[in-house]
């Protein structure tokens, strides 16, 4: 268990930066996969609702913006884990991560892109982005807990003033 706790760490911050990395190309190219899934289902389903170009490029959540968050929680898992003294940085690596997964997840389940993603083209990914998105989370969640040290005395000494 020792072993786990102490080098753990490693293979989860690998797949989370892994997932996020890898995407960068096609949130920051416009590629035709993801504009089909920010343009073509995320904001005409937000706009709906009354929230129109918020998944659009220079919306709030566009590809862009998902894509810049990704890539800090990935800096900031990478760096905390070479830095032993400063878990804290892998924590807030850790944090964003699960934020950003947790919309990723949510917009599957809850929004006409659904699980398995139905491309412009026809094609189906089967579910390969929702089952990575769960993936992630579930790394995070795990690299929250290996680092429950870093944080837990925090919420703490916060609860206790």
């Amino acid at each position: 268990m020792d072993a786990i706790k102490k080098h753990g760490h490693w293979l989860l911050t690998g797949f989370v930066a892994f997932v996020f990395i890898q995407s960068l190309f096609f949130k920051f190219t416009g590629s035709p996969e993801t504009v089909y899934i920010f343009e073509g289902k995320l904001d005409p389903w937000a706009a709906s609702l009354g929230f129109p170009g918020v998944f659009a490029p220079g919306g709030i959540f566009s590809a862009k913006v998902v894509g810049s968050a990704e890539l800090v929680a990935s800096a900031l898992l990478i760096v905390g884990a070479f830095v032993a003294r400063q878990r804290l940085i892998q924590v807030l690596g850790s944090l964003l991560g699960l934020a950003v997964i947790s919309g990723a997840i949510f917009f599957h389940l809850f929004t006409p892109l659904g699980i398995a993603v139905r491309n412009g083209d026809g094609s189906s990914d089967g579910g390969e982005l929702f089952f990575l998105a769960c993936g992630v989370w579930i790394c995070c969640a795990l690299l929250l807990w290996l680092r429950r040290d870093a944080w837990l005395p925090l919420i703490s000494r916060f609860f206790a003033k």
